[in-house]
């Protein structure tokens, strides 16, 4: 689907899982041939390079590490069954964040985040806070949380938004604009403990 900066988006249901996207489940362990081996190679260097910093992202949102890493996993089975043209994007970070980030929003709207006592969390890491936040983003216009999202709690800079997002920046400016009165509005007194903490962490 061509978006409007002209590139080429490639969306993530959240109902799909990598083997219904690809007609088998990935199995990166599998016997290739030298162009499959050569592929395999290099999405294993980004397998390496892209975890942690997208289970960091959807710990930020889901608050549990577990589920985190489960999501991590399953963005980046998404993006191996697709690997073809994901390795292609100049934006698959991006892709894959943003891949995380629905897929975690999706976990907590099934299972609302809570405090895991056994867990060590950073210092800034305030779960009711977490809790007002992912409730505001959830009710949000889809691209409007999606940019919120990608920008401030994925780390990623607007240009790199816009592209992931196929919009151009004046929009992605925009969308946070509107997004983050939105929240403002929307968590009241709390909002600016909670962009300090959690957007700005």
């Amino acid at each position: 689907m061509m978006t409007e900066s002209g590139s080429e988006e490639l969306d993530e249901p959240l109902d799909e899982s990598p083997g219904e996207a690809s007609g088998d489940t990935p199995s990166w362990g599998a016997s290739h041939t030298a162009g499959e081996d050569q592929r395999s190679e290099g999405f294993d260097e980004f397998f390496s390079h892209i975890l942690p910093r997208t289970i960091r992202a959807a710990r930020r949102l889901t608050g549990d590490p577990w589920i985190a890493e489960d999501v991590a996993v399953e963005a980046l089975a998404r993006a191996h069954a697709r690997w073809a043209r994901v390795e292609a994007l100049p934006w698959r970070d991006a892709w894959v964040l943003k891949v995380a980030s629905r897929e975690a929003l999706h976990q907590v709207r099934r299972r609302p985040p809570v405090p895991a006592p056994c867990y060590e969390r950073d210092e800034s890491d305030d779960v009711a806070l977490r809790v007002a936040l992912v409730a505001a983003l959830v009710r949000l216009p889809r691209r409007q949380r999606e940019t919120v999202v990608l920008r401030y709690l994925c780390d990623l800079p607007e240009a790199d938004v816009a592209l992931a997002l196929g919009v151009s920046a004046g929009t992605v400016k925009t969308h946070l604009h509107r997004a983050l009165a939105s929240l403002r509005a929307n968590i009241g007194a709390d909002f600016e403990e909670a962009y300090a903490h959690e957007l700005h962490a």
